[in-house]
């Protein structure tokens, strides 16, 4: 059979003749949903992440088109083995990525298909290898960190002084940045899941005039009849007008602007990922520093540098939002004590 979009015009009733049914605007009316806008659906009513979204929608693609538009519903565990197998043998993936594939076809299968696939015994797995993070020491950090101005040194400090991760760091809300309690709320987490960090007391002042910028951007974009932000889940039916409310707008927001389609709302949207990922990279090659770090490396340097300074791993571990602390541990291996903290005999003669 032909592509999805052909199986799904199989599958509409005919229309009966003589009836409104033979025109064109009905018989689209009637046409039963798409595949890709079935698993779209799936997936927004169990509230996941738009980027779970549209990483499950590019592999269930890209699975549909490694078998040449054979509609899923005519396929099984051969077919799904077969695409797994090719990502490892052929395209040498990684572990986490190939993991990611089976779990998007997995939910296919399960959740819009409604039929479950038996054990893929014969899937050819990546291969996972153990890696230690890159940990900056604390002359790096400040380095890179001068290297960096305005709104990208701000929030390349909270990725360091909060161990936020860096969507955590560009997703935050003014609402969610407590001056008076120092403290800074995550929302919705890697896993959905909030925490509460420390706010740096290095940046309270720079980041109250961040804000207070901010809020006059926002009260000039109101002016113009802009001033809107997306709002999470239901929210927008619930609270119409909350989202040109303050409390709810990016702390770290873009510079343009952009129409939303669905609203025809003019909106800001937050500083975006790559930004941040470009600026970081410039700055550690000017600082001269001969380590492959990114924006997540000063999450890691932050964890580090933690347990050189003595705290206890679970306060670590609730502090980076880890859900088993045996993710946490890998830090340990990272202390600059030296390999597994040991001190070198070397050292003693």
């Amino acid at each position: 059979m032909g592509s999805c979009a052909a199986l799904a015009h199989a599958h509409a009733p005919a229309p009966q003749p003589g009836s409104c049914a033979d025109s064109p605007a009905r018989e689209h009316s009637i046409q039963p949903p798409r595949l890709l806008d079935r698993v779209r659906h799936a997936i927004q009513v169990r509230h996941y992440s738009r980027r779970t979204e549209e990483a499950y929608l590019g592999w269930i693609t890209r699975f549909i088109l490694f078998h040449r538009k054979r509609h899923p519903a005519e396929m099984g565990e051969a077919e799904v083995t077969a695409f797994l197998t090719s990502l490892a043998t052929e395209r040498h993936v990684s572990a986490s990525t190939q993991n990611q594939a089976l779990s998007a076809i997995l939910f296919l299968y399960q959740q819009v298909l409604e039929r479950e696939l038996d054990w893929l015994a014969d899937v050819v797995r990546a291969r996972r290898p153990q890696r230690l993070p890159v940990v900056l020491t604390r002359s790096e950090v400040r380095r890179v960190l001068e290297q960096l101005d305005g709104a990208p040194q701000l929030v390349a400090g909270l990725l360091y002084g909060s161990g936020l991760r860096l969507l955590e760091g560009l997703r935050l809300r003014a609402k969610d940045i407590d001056f008076g309690g120092n403290e800074i709320t995550v929302r919705g987490g890697k896993g959905d899941r909030d925490r509460r960090t420390m706010m740096p007391g290095s940046l309270k002042e720079r980041l109250e005039t961040h804000l207070q910028t901010a809020r006059r951007q926002h009260d000039q974009d109101l002016a113009r009849g802009a001033g809107w932000v997306e709002l999470p889940g239901a929210l927008a039916r619930k609270y119409p007008n909350a989202g040109r409310e303050w409390p709810w707008q990016w702390a770290f927001p873009a510079t343009r602007h952009y129409v939303d389609r669905e609203t025809t709302q003019k909106r800001r949207h937050h500083l975006h990922e790559t930004v941040m990922q470009r600026a970081v990279k410039a700055a550690v090659l000017k600082a001269a520093i001969a380590k492959p770090a990114t924006c997540h490396s000063l999450r890691h340097s932050f964890a580090t540098h933690l347990l050189e300074d003595g705290y206890d791993i679970r306060t670590v571990q609730e502090l980076l939002g880890h859900k088993d602390v045996s993710t946490t541990m890998i830090y340990t291996h990272v202390l600059n004590r030296g390999g597994r903290g040991v001190l070198s005999p070397a050292d003693r003669l």
